[in-house]
Formats: C-alpha cells, structure tokens, sequence
C-alpha cells in the first residue's frame, strides 16, 4: 500500500537525520518505557531517503521486501536490538537481520512505547478508528523518569501514556462490537473474556500486549478492553471485575494502527517539502497461526 502522491512534493533531500527529528517529534523518545530501545537501529545519519518502507517486526522478510522496493530505510514498531549484542553474524537473530540490512545499505529505525505513549500515537490511531469520543490516556506514564527536561515538562501537560480510554457515540451489545473488531482487525476469530449480554458503551484499547492494564480499565468505568497478549490468570481477574476483554493478538491490535500511522507520517513529510514516498509491508503476517 502506498500513502500519498508526487502532488505537492519538492525537490528537497531529505537525509536519514532529518527524518529521525520528524518522528522524535511525532513519539518523543522520553516517551519510551526504560526497557525499551526505540530509535535508529542501523543506518546512516547522511543517508538520503526518498522511499520507506513501514512493517511492524523488522524481520528478515521486511528487509528483503523493503529491498525490493528500492528503499532506503524499514521503519518498525517493534525494535530489531533490545539488549547489547556482542557479534554480528549471518544466521543468527538478531545479526542475520542487520547483517542483510547493512549489505543492502538499508537503515532500519524503530518506534515502539514512545509510539504507544505518544498523543497521536498507535493507540490514540486504534481508539479513533474504533469511533471513540472523549478519549484520553488509560495509564499516565511517567515523563522524564530519565532526567528532567523541558520537552518532558511540556509533554507531560499533553495526553501521553500507555492505552486510551473513550466512548462509543452509541452503546451497542458485545456480539455486535465483536462483529466490529474483527472486520477492524481482518480477523475471523477473537478470544474474548465476558458474558454475551454486555452491553459496551466505554472502551479501553491497548495495542499489543495490555493484559496488565485490566484493573486500571476497569477503575476508568471501562465495559470492554480490547488488547492482545492477554493470559489464562489476567482473564481470570478480568472475569473477577465483570470487565469484557477482546484478545485480538498483539500483531492485528498494532499492525491495522502503525499502517494508519503511515498515513500521518507521510502527512508530516509533504507538508515539509519532502520528495518521499512511503510503502506499507502488506506482505507481512502473524508469526503465530492458529490452526
């Protein structure tokens, strides 16, 4: 899927640094959760992109197919390197991913609980494409935990943190807002925590993985949370509380909001002036099928 057109283009460079100021703009890395490492992962500061490649896991299929396309940089939502790795060698995981990258000259950069936390982040993207109203941050992360700064001070006086919370214009049964996310989704099948006659009105949503959050849906007054990742003892709590839960996975409750994220990316890059065009991996699928 490509995002935008050559109407409204100029004939500017944009260079991979400048690009990494876009998107710290659009999810400040103070953002992130400590154990997280969003931002550039392989590449070049001087690099010039004039096309990229948007997937959710940077793997080895997203590289090829970000090649494919004569790209310049793959942006993830989820990180290639999250701890110090000590040897990059071919085979190996995570090596084998940035071995293919660097011998394909593509710079791989990744946004993930800064993109999650951000204002007009992944869950801010899924709450609006569900039609919620009203919506707000489920859980106000701490800004700055890191070292206090300006930017930190101005964020916290926005709505970041981890999931949102909203309403729905009109209540409606839990069958038929099933029947809503699936189509939302592109999923013929769901897990879901909670009797049939629910009848969802306020919804929490947290992309990938949010069955931690289940107490604090339900003390926002939430009917329904809708999440991935969610385990046996956390479906037990949720049925406790009289919570309605929808597993979607953790790859479609991410992947339908990080390809609308492309959007507001390529949005940002034309109103700069920049000659870029932006491709989503369709191509990529759940590592995990049911069968």
């Amino acid at each position: 899927m490509r995002f935008g057109g050559e109407e409204g283009y100029k004939l500017v460079a944009l260079k991979l640094k400048d690009l990494l100021d876009i998107l710290d703009e659009l999810a400040p890395v103070e953002l992130a959760e400590a154990w997280d490492n969003p931002g550039l992962q392989v590449g070049f500061l001087d690099q010039t992109i004039t096309k990229i490649v948007l997937s959710l896991d940077p793997t080895i299929q997203a590289v090829q197919y970000a090649l494919s396309q004569e790209a310049q940089v793959l942006v993830t939502h989820h990180p290639l390197i999250f701890k110090p790795i000590s040897s990059i060698r071919d085979g190996e995981y995570p090596g084998g991913v940035v071995y293919e990258a660097i011998r394909g000259g593509l710079s791989i950069v990744a946004m993930h609980t800064n993109l999650d936390a951000a204002h007009e982040g992944i869950n801010t993207v899924l709450a609006g494409l569900l039609g919620l109203e009203n919506i707000e941050p489920l859980y106000q992360n701490k800004v700055g935990e890191q070292g206090a700064s300006r930017r930190s001070a101005e964020m916290s006086n926005i709505k970041t943190g981890i999931g949102r919370i909203g309403n729905l214009v009109s209540p409606i049964s839990l069958p038929a807002f099933i029947s809503t996310v699936k189509k939302l989704l592109g999923l013929s099948v769901v897990k879901v925590v909670s009797k049939r006659s629910v009848t969802v009105s306020r919804v929490a949503v947290v992309g990938g993985s949010g069955g931690s959050l289940i107490r604090e849906a339900w003390q926002k007054g939430a009917d329904l949370l809708l999440t991935g990742d969610v385990t046996y003892h956390q479906a037990r709590e949720a049925e406790f509380l009289g919570l309605a839960v929808i597993d979607g996975g953790h790859f479609a409750t991410e992947r339908v909001a990080f390809k609308a994220f492309g959007k507001q990316l390529q949005a940002q890059l034309q109103n700069r002036g920049w000659k870029v065009s932006i491709v989503f991996n369709e191509r990529e699928s759940d590592p995990l099928v049911p069968l």
